[in-house]
């Protein structure tokens, strides 16, 4: 109890920054869930191709997710030495930065629309998945764009007003789902395509939410001087681009694990596919959950760091990935005792079920890897290690799991079973080196170095 005292502070801090955090964040999980159980409940043929879309999509849109952090620690640390006129020509200069992303990002993709039939999928999918992949690749824009002003407001410690935003936008995606796929209220059944339409409309609502209250809101005012009176400039750009290269590139390697041994899987066939997607989905509810609190150590760690503050840096990631393996037990929990029954709120078939129930074990095995790579890769994060956090992460993700995925799931012929044998290779691996990093640079000469670099 003496040990966990001097921790106190810190999670209640991060409990208040963190919680907002994991309700927005639990909302995308749950609309996730969502489509997936309302296209799979409309044919089984519609989840697969969704789960091949969405395992390609993953990539861009959590390496877009991760470039946007970048500008979280940058606030941060400037709210820390109370610089709100900076604060607010950051915000500009990500909205540029940003916008900039999401434009190549939607450029790769659509090169990449056009070789969906060379990519091994079966081809009574097709049909299915070119729609649906051409609606995501419309919402990319929007995603980057709100992102800036998420990121923004988290920096600050103003983590609810986003999570009432998420939360509006995944209410009215759920209800256009439920019109869109099955036909409701006049309008045609569109399965896949439908809930496709719903996610870009309520993808591009949130942009003009977010900035209609960027400019009305009291609380936003002393950074709206910032924004306004400030022009695009070259530090702003580098260190935006600096930080968020690195934390995308982070991010979208633990996400390109899953979505390239995804393609892998679809050449098991459909039922292999369906059931990959059930078993990330519930993957996506854990990962988003701990996230949530990453975000809090992010954004403690960068304001401590702000202000030159060694122990409470540490304190702060040290309590938060105290708070994260209580939230991993509870989730672990949860998903063993329902583990031959949850396959149910997504499809009937047998096979499908079959094949979760047994998934659900290397679910179980990587929960205390992602803890630690989630809580100590926002430490470092927060005080702006991230070109080491992505190589460490590289070589955990791509040298290691992705072989140790294929050569289980084809050289062995252990298929399903043998490629999510790799993610808790790969997941807690990349978590350890990760935290030995963190305690490695925030020892006092190389904090100090850091510090002033």
């Amino acid at each position: 109890m003496k040990y966990f005292s001097c921790f106190r502070e810190h999670y209640r801090a991060l409990i208040r920054l963190g919680v907002p955090i994991v309700i927005g964040q639990l909302g995308i999980v749950f609309v996730g869930l969502a489509d997936n159980i309302m296209v799979g409940r409309y044919g089984t043929s519609d989840l697969a191709a969704a789960s091949f879309v969405n395992s390609v999509f993953n990539i861009p849109i959590l390496f877009g997710i991760g470039f946007s952090y970048g500008l979280t620690p940058l606030v941060g640390q400037l709210f820390g030495r109370r610089d709100p006129f900076r604060i607010g020509r950051l915000l500009r200069n990500s909205l540029l930065v940003n916008g900039c992303v999401g434009i190549l990002l939607t450029l790769l993709m659509g090169i990449l629309y056009f070789c969906v039939d060379r990519m091994g999928q079966p081809a009574e999918l097709l049909p299915l998945i070119r729609p649906y992949f051409l609606l995501q690749l419309a919402s990319l824009i929007f995603l980057m764009l709100t992102n800036s002003f998420k990121q923004f407001a988290d920096g600050i410690t103003d983590t609810r007003t986003p999570m009432y935003i998420m939360l509006s936008s995944n209410l009215l995606n759920i209800i256009g789902n439920y019109i869109l796929i099955y036909g409701e209220f006049g309008f045609p059944a569109m399965g896949l395509t439908g809930a496709g339409i719903s996610t870009l409309i309520a993808r591009a609502l949130m942009l003009p939410a977010f900035a209609v209250l960027f400019y009305r809101r009291t609380r936003y005012r002393r950074y709206l001087v910032g924004y306004r009176r400030s022009g695009y400039n070259r530090e702003d750009f580098f260190s935006l681009n600096k930080m968020g290269w690195m934390i995308g590139m982070q991010m979208g390697l633990e996400t390109g694990l899953f979505s390239v041994t995804g393609v892998m899987v679809g050449w098991l066939g459909s039922i292999a596919l369906a059931s990959h997607q059930i078993v990330v989905s519930l993957s996506t509810l854990g990962f988003m959950v701990y996230y949530g609190i990453g975000a809090a150590i992010s954004v403690r760690s960068s304001y401590f760091f702000g202000q030159g503050d060694r122990v409470n840096v540490r304190r702060s990631a040290v309590a938060g990935y105290h708070l994260i393996l209580c939230l991993a037990v509870i989730v672990s929990l949860g998903f063993f005792l329902f583990r031959n029954s949850i396959g149910l709120l997504f499809t009937e078939s047998e096979e499908v079920l079959r094949a979760v129930s047994v998934l659900i074990f290397f679910l179980l095995a990587f929960q205390f890897g992602d803890a630690l790579q989630i809580a100590f890769a926002n430490a470092l994060r927060g005080v702006n290690d991230v070109v080491a956090m992505a190589a460490r992460s590289f070589t955990g993700y791509f040298l290691i799991a992705l072989p140790v995925c294929y050569f289980f799931g084809f050289i062995l012929e252990w298929g399903l079973n043998g490629i999510w044998l790799g993610y808790p290779v790969g997941l807690t691996l990349t978590g350890v080196l990760l935290c030995l990093r963190f305690y490695r640079i925030t020892g006092r000469g190389l904090f100090r170095i850091l510090k002033t670099a």
